[in-house]
Formats: structure tokens, sequence, C-alpha cells
């Protein structure tokens, strides 16, 4: 069977860990308890046995932080977290925090047992964590009124609340509020397995039907990232409904997801592109990152925070004082032979 695309089908941020607009519809993906949430076998377990341990004391859940890579379910697992409690959850993220008074209202606003979600924590600016060190120690605040000889302050009492903050940097938490967190969870990247039995989930959501090996086809090129995974569903479902009369098998999500440049091992257009120029530009490396970012014209936080992780992970790339280099095993998986610092390009 063969599948014609046209070139308006492809989309260059189907590997992006970054939430992206079209993900603004996945909260109807996402699982609602432990049970149904998928991987993460070891922060799972853990977690199960602290909301039991709480519920049995009838005491809020300690205050969790929840770090990793982007895309692996930290929002998700707060939503769990506050369905499993049987509580309320309020959103917000470091950056939407812009003076002391948005997160004092968020504070006093809370009720009993609530938990306060913070995406992206350790973008929180620094003078405002202050405020939390008591919240989260004393269940209290204290708020400073006037200026002068005529300045109060007011002793305000909080309900025990629970903080959940999110981070795909937890090294740049400062060490007063990393070390105010009870529950510390690091998400790890999934399995094709973990990926598989995520893509048959949301296939059976979203009404696609799915052959196993179609599953497996996706979630092998996923990059150990539900956000991806699920990104990729859609489009091989658009591919599959137009051309395949609606059916994902592993020679359509295959076909699908070359036409969008993504390959076997998950690698896109633009990882292969860097791998190339650090191979073909500089010899293989070392190359300073603001350098490689600027002959591919990228910008270098995109590369370090997007494509860097899993190309480290792959293999494929490595990290020296002086800057980026090129395995050899980059140079197989791009058909290129590796001779010390030469590279000749294979006959294809």
């Amino acid at each position: 069977m063969s599948i014609n695309f046209s070139e308006d089908d492809k989309n260059q941020d189907i590997t992006t860990t970054a939430s992206i607009p079209e993900d603004a519809a996945e909260g109807s993906l996402r699982p609602k308890t432990i049970a149904e949430y998928i991987g993460q076998e070891k922060a799972k377990g853990n977690l199960e046995v602290f909301i039991r341990a709480a519920k049995m004391r009838k005491e809020p859940l300690d205050h969790v932080l929840l770090h990793g890579p982007p895309g692996l379910g930290k929002t998700t697992l707060a939503a769990v977290i506050a369905n499993e409690m049987g509580v309320n959850m309020r959103i917000t993220s470091g950056p939407a925090i812009e003076k002391p008074g948005d997160l004092v209202a968020m504070l006093t606003n809370l009720n009993e047992g609530d938990i306060l979600f913070v995406d992206e924590i350790h973008r929180l600016n620094r003078a405002y964590e202050e405020i939390l060190y008591p919240a989260m120690e004393d269940f209290a605040i204290d708020i400073i009124l006037g200026k002068g000889p005529s300045a109060n302050s007011l002793h305000l009492e909080l309900p025990h609340f629970t903080l959940i903050g999110a981070t795909t940097r937890s090294g740049q938490l400062t060490a007063p509020l990393r070390d105010r967190f009870g529950v510390s969870l690091r998400l790890e990247l999934y399995t094709p397995e973990e990926l598989t039995r995520i893509v048959k989930r949301s296939a059976g959501i979203l009404g696609v039907e799915i052959e196993p090996d179609g599953a497996y086809e996706i979630a092998s090129r996923s990059r150990g990232t539900p956000r991806i995974a699920n990104r990729m569903l859609r489009r091989v479902r658009d591919f599959a409904q137009v051309q395949a009369r609606g059916v994902i098998t592993r020679q359509v999500a295959d076909q699908a997801l070359s036409r969008l440049e993504v390959d076997h091992l998950g690698l896109d257009s633009l990882d292969r592109r860097m791998l190339r120029c650090i191979i073909e530009f500089y010899g293989g490396g070392p190359v300073g990152l603001e350098t490689l970012a600027a002959t591919i014209n990228e910008e270098a936080v995109t590369l370090e925070d997007m494509y860097e992780p899993y190309l480290l992970q792959m293999g494929f790339l490595t990290r020296t004082p002086r800057g980026r280099c090129v395995t050899r095993k980059a140079y197989e998986h791009l058909g290129i032979a590796y001779m010390g610092q030469q590279a000749l390009e294979l006959d294809s």
C-alpha cells in the first residue's frame, strides 16, 4: 500500500517537548487517577504510599516537587494527586507571578487541604520566594502595611495546603526552597513499551482504530515523551483518515512520520542538521553552543533545552569543556563513514 502526502503535511514542531497551542486539547487524554497513570512506576508507587498515609491521618499531603524533562506529565501527575486527595487545585506558573501581591492573593484564597500548583517554579522571582518560606513551614504570612514610621505588620494564618512545584531545571532552585519540599519525585523518560500503552489508551479516547504494531511505531519515535507521542498520534490519525481508511497500521505510521521527517529513532530534521553541521563544518567537534546555534540559525536555548537532552541520551552527542562533539554512533546513524577526525559520505 502506498500513501501520498503533500508538502503542506509537514509539521516542524511535532518533536518539540514544549507545549504548543495544539496541546491545549490534551486535557481529555490526561489520566485522572494513579491507576490510570501509565509509567513512572517508582515515583507512582512512592506517591501512592504518601497519599494513603496522608488520608489516613486526615492531613494535607506534604509539599511535592516534581522535576524532570518537559512533556513527561508533571502537570498531569499534580492533577492526579488532587483527584486522589479529593481537593481542589489552583494552577499558576513562576513567570506569571509578576508581583508579591499575586502570590499573597493566591495563598489567602486557598481552602483547607487545597493544592497550589506552580509550574516552572525555578523561574519564580527570588524575592517572592521569601513569601513562600513561612507559608510552607508555618502556614502563615506576614504582610507589611504602609511605609515608614506608620508601617504595621499584619500576621495572616493560612489554611493547611499542599504546594506542588514542577520544574525542568531543579538545579536552578534555591536551596532554601528546595529543602522545604518534603516529597521530591523525578520523572524519567518513558520506554517504548510504556508509550505504546499510552498511545493505545489515547487512540481509544480519540476513537481511532490502531493496530499494536502501529502504536509501537509511533511510541518508538516519540523520544520517550508522552506529549510527543500524543501529538504524533493526532498527525498520523489525520493521514490514516484521509489516505488509509482510518486505520493506523505500522506502514501508515511509518510513512506518515517519515513524511514528517521523523526517523525511526525519533530524530527530526533539526536534530540531523545539528549533527551534520558539527561533522561537516567543525570536523565532528568540539564546537561551542553559541557558535553552533548561529551556524544553523537557531536559538542557543532551544538547542540546549529541546534537542540536546535527547541527543545526549541517545549517545549521539557529548559535552566537553571545549564544546559539543559528535560521537561515532551519530556518524553511523547519518550514513557517514567515521575515520578519526575525517568523515566521508557513504555511497548510497
